[in-house]
């Protein structure tokens, strides 16, 4: 199911004194964050003014955010990017939970949570049985969220609870 904000990052603390906050970013990389205008913490919205990245982390200044003070009381919050404004054809692990899962034509389960590794996503899919399903296209077949949908393709050591 699509969802109406997508959490990017947590304001961890603040950075000088004219209001800028310092961002741990979970977006795929730093540098995705300063590519909006605009996101929204705790229910309310904000004009990204500037971003830039500092090693792993975004240093942001927000609209109406002009001091330290006013900075610290965002700490600890989360930032969230508006679906709306992100590429449609982008889909967060966040938007797979407990889709249903088809593999020729009939329902194995839904996703139950999504494993990131090195190589590749995993997704775990809880049903009569519980299959590992490599995030690749070979076993990936089509992903629609709008219908929350996902067609996949199984082999043998999927199952969990096999031999």
């Amino acid at each position: 199911m699509k969802l109406q904000f997508i959490e990017a990052g947590e304001i961890v603390t603040t950075h000088g004194v004219r209001g800028e906050v310092k961002v741990l970013p979970w977006l795929d990389s730093a540098e995705d964050l300063c590519d909006f205008d605009r996101c929204r913490i705790g229910g309310k919205e904000y004009t990204i003014e500037k971003c830039r990245v500092q090693k792993s982390c975004d240093l942001v200044k927000l609209s109406g955010i002009d001091t330290m003070e006013a900075a610290q009381a965002l700490r600890g919050k989360i930032i969230e990017l508006y679906r709306e404004d992100i590429d449609p054809e982008v889909i967060f692990a966040a938007e797979l939970i407990g889709m249903e899962v088809y593999a020729d034509g009939v329902c194995i389960g839904k996703i139950s949570e999504v494993l990131d590794y090195p190589g590749n996503s995993v997704y775990v899919v809880q049903g009569e049985h519980e299959y590992m399903i490599p995030a690749v296209k070979q076993f990936v077949l089509s992903t629609d969220v709008d219908a929350d949908r996902m067609e996949v393709t199984l082999i043998e050591g999927m199952r969990t609870d096999e031999n």
